[in-house]
């Protein structure tokens, strides 16, 4: 180990400078910095949780005075969120599903076949980039409501298959494709339809795996779409059933912090599983982009 070179920008030889030195520690300092900012309200929620009213209220100390999972236990049988959970995981494996399919298919077109007018269709779509997703609320779901789609998914998982952001992420990808390849598959007799599942879809599991994690986090989280969508059914996922369950009836705090934690769980197992793959294809995409 005290063998070990380090590698990188900053190099072993490079620490022999004192500029160097002090740069590298200043970038360590807020690097570190960073971390403590993006961890501590995430571990003050959870240590919260563990606290009863009395203690929430009073005490100034993020360390609670017990750590018994009694207090978790008694919200989630309050909050009856197994259904939920098995509600949000239908939810976002759709929309995966329908964000990769659909959204690859478009940039397929855009950035490997190019019909005639595919410049002003990709202008198009980055114009949609500018526009709040808000204004579009209000038409989509008096379309969801005359097409009979009201209390289901499939609306929910369509509205993933049409994500401009998620697009041109691909029109980058396929356009660093060899063109090779794709016309070795033509001269083999594939369709296009062939050449995109079996040839080209799986050359680009990077940018796969980072639309598929974007998608994920999206779905998760996404409050206004499902509520109109999904109240008052037996569909409704995490987010929506936490805020019904914070209106229904009277929530302390230190319930709702409870409440919070359940709907962060999923997301940090998520993220601890498949940091390393995320952070090598983020980079990949960004290099071949």
């Amino acid at each position: 180990m005290k063998n070990a070179q380090r590698t990188g920008v900053i190099r072993d030889y490079d620490m022999h400078s004192l500029s160097v030195r002090i740069g590298y520690g200043v970038i360590l300092f807020f690097c570190g910095l960073m971390v403590i900012l993006a961890v501590f309200p995430l571990l003050w929620v959870v240590l919260a949780g563990f606290k009863d009213l009395k203690e929430f209220v009073s005490s100034t100390s993020i360390v609670p005075q017990y750590f018994s999972p009694q207090p978790f236990a008694t919200t989630w049988s309050q909050l009856g969120i197994a259904k939920n959970y098995l509600n949000s995981l239908i939810f976002v494996v759709g929309s995966v599903i329908c964000a990769l399919i659909f959204n690859g298919l478009l940039g397929y077109g855009l950035g490997i076949l190019k019909p005639k007018g595919h410049k002003a269709v990709k202008r198009l779509v980055l114009l949609s980039l500018l526009m709040p997703t808000t204004i579009s609320i209000v038409p989509l779901f008096m379309n969801i409501q005359n097409l009979g789609l009201g209390n289901s998914f499939v609306p929910l998982w369509l509205s993933y298959g049409a994500n401009a952001m998620y697009v041109i992420l691909f029109v980058q990808f396929f356009e660093s494709l060899p063109r090779s390849i794709v016309e070795a598959s033509r001269i083999d007799g594939c369709s296009q339809l062939q050449t995109f599942f079996h040839i080209v879809l799986p050359l680009s599991k990077p940018i796969c795996a980072v639309i598929a994690i974007f998608a994920v986090n999206a779905a998760w989280s996404d409050f206004l779409l499902p509520y109109l969508v999904l109240r008052g059914g037996n569909l409704q996922t995490v987010m929506v059933r936490l805020f019904v369950f914070s209106t229904e009836q009277t929530v302390n705090e230190d319930t709702m912090m409870r409440s919070v934690v359940f709907s962060m769980i999923p997301p940090i197992i998520l993220f601890f599983i498949f940091q390393k793959q995320l952070t090598e294809n983020a980079v990949s995409v960004g290099i071949k982009g």
